[in-house]
């Protein structure tokens, strides 16, 4: 197999974190994305060997220098796992602007922008993953996320175009759509409130991050290239359509 280099945003912790170290332990020249916490992201690589690489994914020129960066230092950029994602809930009646834009322009706004710089590159090469991480709220809404929910649901439209673009070039498109999964930021969910999410999950707990990476890695692989405009729903059953 070609030594393939692939793009995780949102990629030193959560699903981001075990996305990476699945593709990196099958053979993928890995690069995280994150937009914080540069101690942490040294803890990461420290941890894993997997390269971490600081920019903002809602800044569309910070988005084409980082792809350039990476694509100088490691050739073309032909798997892309956009997975970067925020949360700034409430009601319509109590959300502001700010909220609503913070949300947009990380979960979604985002995909178009990392898209955009890896596209040529793609094309370039007739060959291309993307994989678009979404959620069980773009799918079935939630109450106090109206801006997430919005954005999820977008991501789930905007694969769905991209995988019709890119079919001749060699490039598939899809998205997963996990639902809730032990991470940091389901683990900010006040203890009551996440007691009455598990209890509506069929299989009875939070999925793990592994469960997200590995359908993830099915979706990038060479010979997965009938797979297309797909949504793979891993969610415990909590929300079957």
């Amino acid at each position: 197999m070609v030594k393939r280099t692939a793009i995780v945003t949102g990629g030193t912790r959560g699903i981001g974190r075990g996305i990476c170290e699945v593709l990196h332990a099958e053979g993928y020249n890995v690069i995280a994305g994150y937009g914080g916490n540069s101690e942490a992201a040294a803890k990461f690589t420290e941890e894993t060997g997997i390269e971490a690489h600081k920019w903002d994914v809602a800044d569309y020129d910070a988005c084409q220098k980082a792809v350039a960066d990476i694509v100088e230092k490691h050739g073309p950029v032909t798997v892309l796992i956009n997975n970067a994602g925020i949360t700034r809930d409430g009601t319509l009646k109590r959300m502001e602007y700010d909220d609503w834009m913070a949300v947009i322009q990380t979960n979604l706004t985002s995909v178009f922008n990392l898209c955009k710089a890896c596209w040529p590159h793609m094309v370039g090469e007739k060959f291309g993953r993307i994989v678009n991480i979404s959620s069980v709220n773009g799918q079935a809404g939630q109450y106090g996320q109206v801006n997430y929910c919005a954005a999820k649901a977008g991501v789930i439209g905007m694969t769905k175009a991209l995988a019709q673009e890119g079919a001749r070039s060699g490039i598939t498109a899809n998205t997963v759509a996990p639902g809730y999964v032990a991470t940091d930021m389901v683990a900010a969910v006040p203890e009551n409130i996440l007691e009455k999410i598990v209890s509506t999950i069929p299989v009875g707990r939070l999925g793990d991050p592994t469960e997200i990476a590995r359908a993830v890695y099915f979706l990038v692989r060479e010979d997965s290239n009938f797979v297309t405009g797909s949504t793979i729903s891993i969610n415990g059953g909590q929300h079957m359509y």
